[in-house]
């Protein structure tokens, strides 16, 4: 797929303040703990923060208190050492997974990621690898890395058809919203100490804003989003918007959007 360009509406200093003092007050620590972010930061271990990142942005629909007790619970699943658990564990250690669910996501689906996990690691150091291989520097955005990742996931003759609605892809037009989230956490660098920054190849500059329900709402109210429908063009807009206010780190913004939709922000309430 080929990078669409948008028609760009010039952003006002009144929002471009605004989303900056936001951005501000949510990109800290005292955001962790009631976001499931707060799982992969259990971890200290590359690999472990990208195994319960990756769960933790996958299960990231419904309350952020339920997401972070399923994962939580997945994690005791796996002993709490997820790394090694997905490299070493044998086909006796998954009778337990089999009553694991939440909301859609079931057995079937945790033992296909089970089933992944240990064929790439046995092969690859970093979940990085699974992205950063279908992409390269001229990339605009994270899109071939994305499309790339879903072929490496769902090629095995043991994949479920019903597992490949919980991993999205730009080839099926989906905003891509928790691999985008997921992705801002392992690849944004800064010194806040919310994202981890722990991958290199891919660059800040290429990520995509995920488009949740307040991220898109408060875009839609701020005019940074035109597109009437959520999908991977609208996402790829709405980062070309913010990627004016910072060309080097646009998904920074996503703290402001989010932290704005969480406090029941009104475009009426604010002078533009």
């Amino acid at each position: 797929m080929q990078n669409i360009e948008v028609e760009l509406i010039p952003i006002s200093q009144s929002i471009t303040d605004l989303l900056e003092a936001k951005a501000e007050q949510y990109n800290q620590p005292d955001f962790i703990p009631y976001d499931p972010i707060s799982i992969p930061h259990r971890f200290s271990k590359k690999q472990d923060i990208e195994i319960m990142g990756f769960w933790a942005a996958v299960l990231a629909w419904g309350q952020r208190k339920t997401i972070i007790n399923k994962c939580l619970e997945l994690s005791a699943l796996m002993d709490d050492a997820p790394y090694d658990f997905v490299k070493n564990h044998q086909e006796s250690d998954l009778k337990k997974f089999l009553g694991f669910k939440h909301r859609t996501f079931n057995a079937t689906d945790t033992l296909y990621f089970l089933h992944f996990f240990q064929n790439f690691y046995h092969q690859h150091d970093s979940l990085e690898y699974a992205f950063s291989s279908h992409m390269s520097a001229s990339d605009v955005t994270i899109e071939n890395g994305l499309i790339g990742f879903y072929d490496l996931f769902s090629n095995s003759e043991n994949f479920p058809s019903r597992t490949k609605k919980h991993i999205a892809t730009p080839v099926r037009k989906s905003s891509c919203k928790r691999l985008n989230m997921f992705l801002r956490w392992m690849v944004r660098k800064d010194n806040k100490g919310v994202d981890f920054g722990i991958w290199n190849t891919i660059s800040p500059a290429q990520l995509v804003c995920p488009c949740d329900v307040h991220v898109d709402r408060i875009a839609r109210k701020l005019g940074l989003i035109q597109r009437p429908v959520t999908d991977w063009r609208t996402a790829t807009e709405l980062t070309a918007s913010l990627r004016m206010l910072n060309p080097n780190d646009p998904v920074l913004y996503d703290f402001a959007l989010f932290g704005l939709g969480i406090e029941g922000f009104a475009k009426e309430e604010f002078l533009i």
